[in-house]
């Protein structure tokens, strides 16, 4: 708490609750906001002022002859090298990527893919949309997949493991890797919650056999809507080119690619525009300065309440590389959990349960095996009919999310902002924990 002197400790500590009674530590609520749409400025005017100019916002092709859109190949070429990949596809969402990572893994009816219990419904999406069949596995601590359990839920169907980065906490990679080596399975790092962290020096997405990143306004950098794929392995990049624009390859990836050497199939289009694509170029480019200034706010919170008797903090298996996002207290129970996000919410300090995401099996749609046809192979074969869903399947994920708070944090946030969050827990937490 070396920034944190003792006048201003105490200053910010009256004693008294301001649900009892007493003063709160803020006059007005403390507020976050999307990161991306906090650092638009005159680069992402003038890029877009680009692609209206040359009146060509279609990737491929325009209508000025001495100008070839390139808003899009630049942001996949310097998101590559950002993420020390040697490809990366745009596409125009997290969802579309998480799909299109389906068909670039070759995941199909028959196969099962792991998932964490406690994730977005795109991920479950998209392995349904492929055929296949998800398998959704306990979190612990760190809200990510628990390595200890996930090797009870291979068999000889199991293709994939999808290592989901959740609320900017790094999954337990070394762990997750010797696994899928042991089984030779296939590891999908998704990103989409944890764009800009890292794992042990290295960013996230730079360690499985393929990576997606969702860029929707939620989410580090974003251009509202947008999502990409990225990986070292040619051969499953341009499966991913493929599938996402009709099953085709252009020019522009048949260079990158050294050639095409695949056949045409069935596909989508999933292409980015280049609008997105001159949004997507500036934020790239700022996502350093973003990353850096989470990341130091929410490394004053933690020194700030470091000290105090038996704190918890949430698991995490690379402190250093969490974006910083949330700082997460545990609890012995969830009345003791909601007891403390009342008071915080009560000094203008907002501090919630976990969010951003879904407990998979306890939905219902999952429940009933709600498929887009009645005869979608996902949950018509004799495993998918046996698979376990519920809340009786991931108990172990429903105590960890019940006895969790958060507080959001916010990388405008300066010392005056984190000293708030700082005091309201530290004037909070010994009266609940």
């Amino acid at each position: 708490m070396s920034w944190f002197t003792r006048r201003q400790l105490l200053a910010a500590m009256p004693m008294a609750l301001a649900a009892d009674g007493g003063s709160p530590v803020r006059k007005t609520p403390l507020r976050t906001r999307h990161f991306g749409p906090l650092f638009y400025g005159d680069e992402e005017w003038t890029l877009l002022a680009e692609v209206l100019k040359t009146r060509s916002p279609f990737r491929y092709w325009g209508l000025e002859r001495d100008h070839a859109p390139d808003k899009v190949a630049t942001f996949e070429k310097e998101f590559a090298a950002r993420m020390r990949t040697k490809h990366a596809l745009a596409v125009n969402s997290g969802t579309s990527a998480l799909q299109t990572a389906m068909a670039a893994l070759g995941v199909g009816p028959g196969d099962e893919v792991i998932i964490p219990a406690w994730t977005w419904h795109s991920c479950l999406t998209a392995v349904v949309m492929a055929g296949a069949l998800p398998v959704c596995a306990e979190v612990d601590d760190s809200f990510n997949l628990d390595p200890s359990l996930v090797e009870r839920h291979i068999t000889p169907r199991t293709r994939v493991i999808m290592a989901v980065h959740l609320q900017g906490c790094p999954a337990d990679m070394d762990a997750l890797t010797a696994i899928a080596r042991k089984h030779k399975l296939l590891l999908l790092e998704d990103c989409s919650q944890a764009v800009g962290a890292s794992y042990k020096g290295k960013p996230l997405g730079s360690m499985g056999d393929l990576s997606i990143a969702s860029l929707q306004v939620n989410k580090t950098i974003s251009a509202g809507e947008g999502g990409a794929v990225y990986t070292n392995d040619a051969a499953m990049f341009e499966r991913a080119i493929r599938f996402h624009d009709i099953g085709g390859v252009r020019p522009i990836h048949a260079e990158s690619l050294g050639g095409a050497k695949g056949q045409p199939f069935v596909g989508v289009n999933f292409r980015m525009n280049e609008f997105t694509g001159a949004v997507l170029v500036s934020q790239i480019r700022k996502l350093d300065k973003i990353v850096s200034s989470v990341r130091n706010a929410s490394r004053r919170v933690y020194d700030g309440i470091a000290d105090l008797k038996a704190i918890e903090f949430r698991k995490r298996p690379d402190p250093a590389g969490d974006l910083g996002s949330y700082v997460f207290l545990g609890f012995p129970d969830k009345d003791r959990r909601d007891r403390f996000i009342s008071l915080m919410n009560a000094e203008n300090v907002p501090a919630s349960p976990p969010s951003g995401s879904v407990v998979l099996p306890t939905q219902e749609y999952v429940m009933s095996r709600r498929a887009p046809h009645p005869k979608w192979p996902t949950w018509n074969s004799p495993e998918g009919k046996a698979a376990k869903y519920g809340p009786e399947s991931c108990p172990q994920t429903l105590r960890a999310l019940g006895r969790f708070a958060s507080v959001a944090i916010d990388p405008s946030y300066g010392e005056s902002e984190t000293r708030d969050i700082v005091a309201a827990i530290r004037k909070v937490y010994p009266k609940v924990a």
